[in-house]
């Protein structure tokens, strides 16, 4: 129901914008663009989705090795203190806690193509435990939350996009974007807690709060004590390090545990095609409504209308240049990337909107993609209060990259 009104409202916006120009500007064109932008999205929504296919199904197959190999059982046994007091409601050893630990895991070191289909298999075991098909559960909607959320320890893809565009140093935004990143899980994780009357204070949660603050912290000091141009080499290696080793303990394990590894490989990298192409008209809806919006001027017209506000407090407004990758990261992942990257091309990598873009690019997930891709992957229509939790991860991500940028580099 919720993604009904959103896809609607974009649509009814992006026209009474483009109507607007069209009447007080004579700017016929628009209309022309909107359309267009409608092709454009739908083929970037195929191909996104044709790009998910090799992906999904590699990884749903070295998924499905784990799981026959006994490996996400481990996992889950791992988590299970933790996990079953923020996911009451999953059964005890129940294999979807394993899938949600390793998606988590791939989030947190910044592997954005193995955390999806991961992600993809933990939302469909979960779907096997939910007794409204077509509506999300308490145990989807925490788990959608963490993952909008983008708890990221190792931001490599930003780090690497500053290089390209020839930053003196791309990994001088490391920090900030830890700290913002771990403020919106927070915020995620609180907000959902909050709607699911969960036991905060909890030991073994207040506990689990206090060890990963604590590790970020460390994380935090010790890569504060490099040299800048190591800091991408050390997070790359160690992000590459532990996949690999993920894959090889999958694989030794179900083969020392006499299980046909090549045969699970094509089970589950069947599953992992099918998946792809479930997700295509979910992912082309909410891609086409985006672009729609955008190509109208809409989203011009917000970040205009942001700055004029701001401008009237009195309050310094730099960071309004930065505010279309905010406005467009809980909306689409490529088109903030895309803004994150102008940002940097007109005014500089090194400048405070370029790095404030950076910062807010990975200071959160994308709300809206992750909703259609995960939610649409199983059937899910209603999402109950998902987006609002969602939404407010974001806005702590977003609100606390903005004071960190300031912080940091103003």
């Amino acid at each position: 129901m919720v993604l009904n009104f959103i896809w609607i409202g974009f649509l009814v916006i992006a026209f009474i914008v483009a109507v607007v120009q069209l009447i007080f500007f004579g700017n016929p064109q628009v209309f022309s663009d909107v359309i267009n932008s409608t092709f454009d999205s739908a083929k970037t929504g195929f191909e996104i989705s044709l790009g998910l296919t090799g992906v999904l199904s590699l990884w749903l197959g070295i998924m499905k090795i784990g799981e026959n190999g006994g490996v996400l059982n481990s996992f889950s046994r791992l988590v299970a203190p933790f996990f079953s007091k923020i996911f009451p409601d999953i059964p005890k050893n129940h294999p979807a806690m394993g899938s949600m630990f390793m998606n988590i895991s791939a989030n947190i070191l910044g592997l954005d193509n193995a955390a999806t289909p991961m992600g993809l298999k933990a939302m469909s075991e979960l779907q096997e435990i939910n007794p409204q098909k077509d509506t999300a559960s308490d145990p989807m909607i925490m788990f959608l939350v963490l993952n909008t959320a983008g708890l990221c320890l190792i931001p490599i893809s930003v780090m690497v996009y500053r290089a390209q565009l020839g930053a003196a140093n791309p990994a001088d935004v490391f920090l900030p974007i830890v700290l913002a990143t771990y403020f919106a899980a927070l915020t995620g994780l609180i907000s959902v807690a909050i709607y699911q009357k969960i036991n905060l204070f909890n030991r073994t949660i207040m506990g689990t709060l206090l060890g990963m603050t604590s590790l970020i912290a460390g994380i935090i000091y010790f890569l504060s004590g490099l040299p800048k141009e190591k800091i991408a080499l050390y997070s790359s290696f160690a992000a590459s390090f532990i996949l690999f080793s993920i894959i090889i303990s999958f694989v030794v394990t179900a083969a020392f545990r006499k299980v046909n590894v090549y045969d699970s490989f094509i089970e589950g990298a069947k599953e992992g095609f099918k998946v792809a192409i479930g997700i295509v008209p979910y992912l082309i809806a909410i891609l086409v409504a985006i672009g729609m919006f955008r190509a109208s001027g809409a989203m011009t017209m917000l970040t205009d209308g942001i700055t004029w506000l701001v401008a009237l407090t009195g309050i310094n407004t730099e960071f309004v240049g930065a505010l279309p990758t905010a406005i467009m990261k809980p909306l689409s992942g490529s088109g903030a990337r895309g803004m994150m990257v102008d940002a940097m091309k007109l005014n500089g990598p090194d400048s405070f909107v370029g790095r404030l873009s950076c910062i807010i690019q990975g200071s959160t997930d994308t709300t809206f993609y992750i909703l259609a891709v995960y939610f649409g992957s199983v059937g899910i229509k209603n999402t109950r209060y998902a987006v609002i939790c969602g939404l407010l991860a974001d806005f702590a991500g977003i609100t606390a990259a903005i004071l960190l940028g300031y912080l940091f580099f103003h």
